[in-house]
């Protein structure tokens, strides 16, 4: 029979030689203070999930990882987007070579997420926190961009809650293939709690040299199971629409993957997809669009990481 036991502070929990996975969800203003308390039981404490962002900015998540490695602590960081269902049947495609030679990525939202209080004393709202995802699933599909042109402004609804610079987002991937990437982030979607009509979702789509796939993202209507969607037609597949359907929805079940991929990558020794390196990269990535908004023009990830 399982037994639970609760703590009064997070640290008596740390201190605890029965724990050896720290699941670690609290702002990411406090998260790298969190990570120096774990790494000190390095004796007994053998991996961590992180939630995203990894930190206030890249400077920060890079310390973070620093202080894993250095500690021999398997880090993963929840990047679950990766596992919504649709998200990962389109990279199965693409990795498939069913849609060809990738041409064009979007994504289209329109959707009010739930702020968090804690976003208020950050000044910023949506880059890390919503396009985040959208950075990371790009990365997922294909690769890391060459550079990030980046455009932002206030959401009209946020800011009568407090300032904030990154409110609707817009930003173009370039890939020295030629594929562009795109991602239009509205957050405002009209006034759609002011008293009008609602058009709210998630659409997604992936045009190929040989095919087309696209989709919808379901967590819009949370607490409500709304399973994303795919469909997709290839020019060998005799001008069909493919359509498969499935019952898990990406809130909560695709949370499950990046805690599986840490404790399979703490039984076998791997190293998990979504290690903490590999997302330095999407942070760099996010930092880049900051820093495009504040140039106004394109930026190279590597300008960050370097």
């Amino acid at each position: 029979m399982r037994s639970h036991k609760v703590y009064n502070d997070y640290r008596q929990l740390l201190a605890d030689p029965r724990v050896e996975v720290v699941d670690v969800a609290v702002p990411p203003d406090v998260q790298l203070q969190v990570i120096r308390d774990i790494v000190e039981h390095r004796d007994h404490v053998r991996g961590v999930l992180a939630q995203k962002p990894l930190g206030v900015n890249y400077a920060e998540a890079a310390e973070i990882v620093r202080l894993c490695e250095s500690a021999g602590i398997v880090l993963v960081v929840n990047q679950n987007m990766r596992y919504d269902q649709s998200i990962r049947a389109c990279r199965r495609l693409i990795e498939r070579g069913d849609l060809g030679e990738p041409v064009l990525a979007t994504i289209d939202m329109r959707a009010v997420p739930h702020w968090m209080p804690w976003q208020q004393r950050q000044g910023w709202v949506t880059l890390r926190i919503m396009s985040i995802h959208h950075l990371d699933t790009f990365r997922f599909w294909f690769g890391d961009p060459t550079r990030v042109f980046a455009s932002v402004r206030p959401d009209p609804r946020t800011a009568q809650k407090f300032a904030h610079e990154d409110g609707i987002c817009l930003y173009i991937l370039e890939y020295d293939s030629g594929l562009r990437a795109t991602s239009c982030d509205d957050v405002w979607t009209g006034p759609a709690l002011e008293g009008a009509a609602k058009d709210i979702g998630i659409r997604w789509r992936v045009e190929g040299t040989e095919g087309l796939a696209e989709g919808t993202i379901g967590w819009p209507d949370y607490p409500q199971r709304t399973p994303s969607t795919l469909r997709y037609t290839t020019t060998h597949g005799g001008g069909q629409w493919i359509e498969p359907r499935w019952s898990e929805v990406w809130f909560p079940d695709a949370f499950a993957g990046p805690m599986a991929e840490l404790l399979c990558a703490l039984e076998t020794g791997d190293t998990p997809d979504l290690n903490g390196r590999d997302n330095l990269r999407t942070m760099a990535l996010v930092e880049a669009c900051y820093q495009s908004v504040r140039e106004h023009r394109a930026v190279s990830p590597s300008e960050i990481t370097d």
